[in-house]
C-alpha cells in the first residue's frame, strides 16, 4: 500500500489525543486538577477512534492522584499510551503531578500545577511502499524505496505542562499548557520536529436542581439533581477545537451530550467534527462507569469512521488522614 503520509511518522507537527471524557481523565486534561476531588481517586480511560477505518488509532490512560488536606497540595501520576497501526506508531508517556490549593474567599480557590513527564515515541517503518518502489507500468512492487530509512525507530524526550484552576461552590475555570518547552519528536538525528504548545482553556457552571434536598458528606453528594454546562477549547499549532456540553447529574445515573467543532471561523470554513452522546453511573460507594460515543458530523460520515467509543473507569476513596475533609471545596465540575 502507497503511504504517502509516511513523513507524518518522522517529523509531522503531531496533535496530541484527544478524550471526550476529559473531566474523566482531569491529570491529562490539567496537572492543577491533582487532588481536585480531595480524595484519592484511581482511574482507566480507553478510546477506539474511527474502527470504521482500515487504520485503527486507540489510546489508553491511566491516573492515580490523592489530595493532602495538612499541606493542601495534591499529588498524582498518569500513565498514557497511543497506538497508530500506520507505520505501528505509539507513543506512551508517564508522569508525575502537583499541585497546590490556595484560598481566595470562604468558597472560593484557586489551584497551580505542574507535571513533568518521561515520553517514548516508538515507530516500525518496513512494511511501508513509497511511490519510488511501484513501477507505474506494471503496478509491481520493488524491493528498495531509495528511502534511507530503517526499519525501527525509538526517540524519548522530558516534556512539561503547567495548569491553573478557580473554582467556587458552582463554577470552575481553568487554562493549562502542555509542551511548553516544545520538545524535538524527530525520528531523524539531525531534524528538528517540534512538538507544539498545546493551551487550553475550559469551565462550567452548575445549576442545583435538588431543590436543597441533596445531601453531603465527606464531599460525597446524595439525592443530588444538578444541570452542568461546560466548554473546553483547544489549540495546539494549526489545531482549533471547542467543545460545547452539558450533563445532567440524576444519582445514580448521568447522561451528557457534547458538541465539537469550530462553528463559525473567520479564517477557515465551519468544522463540525462530532456530536457526544454519554451515559454514566456514579455510585454511592464511590464507583463510576462511564461511555461515550462519537457520532461524526463531518465530510468523512459516521458510516465511513464507525465513530469513536470510549469506556471510563474511575474509584474515588478517602485515604489516609480525614481531617478537614467534607469543606466542599472541591471541583463542581463534569463527572465525566
Amino acid at each position: 500500500m502507497f503511504i504517502p503520509l509516511c513523513c507524518a511518522s518522522l517529523g509531522l507537527r503531531a496533535q496530541d489525543v484527544q478524550y471526550s471524557q476529559f473531566y474523566a481523565n482531569p491529570l491529562y486534561l490539567n496537572p492543577a486538577m491533582a487532588g481536585a476531588s480531595e480524595m484519592t481517586r484511581i482511574g482507566v480511560n480507553y478510546r477506539n477512534q474511527w474502527p470504521g477505518l482500515d487504520q485503527s488509532f486507540t489510546s489508553y490512560s491511566a491516573h492515580i492522584d490523592h489530595y493532602m488536606f495538612n499541606i493542601n497540595s495534591g499529588i498524582g501520576l498518569v500513565f498514557n499510551r497511543s497506538e497508530q497501526s500506520m507505520a505501528h506508531l505509539s507513543v506512551s508517556e508517564i508522569g508525575a503531578t502537583y499541585s497546590y490549593r490556595a484560598r481566595l474567599g470562604f468558597k472560593s480557590f484557586l489551584r497551580v500545577g505542574g507535571q513533568v513527564s518521561y515520553m517514548d515515541r516508538d515507530a516500525y517503518f518496513g512494511n511501508l511502499v513509497f511511490g519510488s518502489q511501484i513501477d507505474d507500468q506494471t503496478g509491481a512492487i520493488g524491493d528498495f524505496s531509495g528511502e534511507n530509512l530503517g526499519a525501527d525507530f525509538s526517540h524519548q524526550f522530558v516534556d512539561y505542562s503547567l495548569g491553573m484552576l478557580f473554582n467556587n461552590e458552582n463554577a470552575w475555570l481553568g487554562i493549562s499548557a502542555h509542551h511548553i518547552t516544545q520538545p524535538n519528536i524527530s525520528f531523524i538525528d539531525g531534524q528538528v520536529s517540534e512538538l507544539p504548545l498545546k493551551l487550553s482553556a475550559h469551565g462550567g457552571y452548575r445549576i442545583d436542581l435538588s431543590g436543597g434536598s441533596a445531601k453531603n458528606f465527606m464531599n460525597q453528594r446524595s439525592g443530588t439533581r444538578d444541570l452542568t454546562l461546560a466548554f473546553n477549547y483547544k489549540n495546539q499549532g494549526p489545531f482549533t477545537q471547542l467543545d460545547l456540553g452539558a450533563q445532567i447529574n440524576l444519582q445514580p445515573l448521568v447522561l451528557g451530550v457534547w458538541y465539537r467543532g469550530i462553528p463559525v471561523s473567520d479564517v477557515t470554513q465551519s468544522n463540525h467534527e462530532s456530536v457526544i452522546a454519554l451515559v454514566g453511573i456514579s455510585l454511592g460507594n464511590g464507583l463510576d462507569v462511564g461511555y461515550s460515543h462519537d457520532f461524526t458530523i463531518s465530510s468523512l460520515g459516521n458510516g465511513n469512521t464507525g465513530g469513536a467509543n470510549e469506556i471510563s473507569l474511575r474509584y474515588s476513596f478517602l485515604a489516609g488522614s480525614a481531617k478537614g475533609a467534607g469543606r466542599k471545596s472541591s471541583m463542581p465540575c463534569f463527572k465525566y
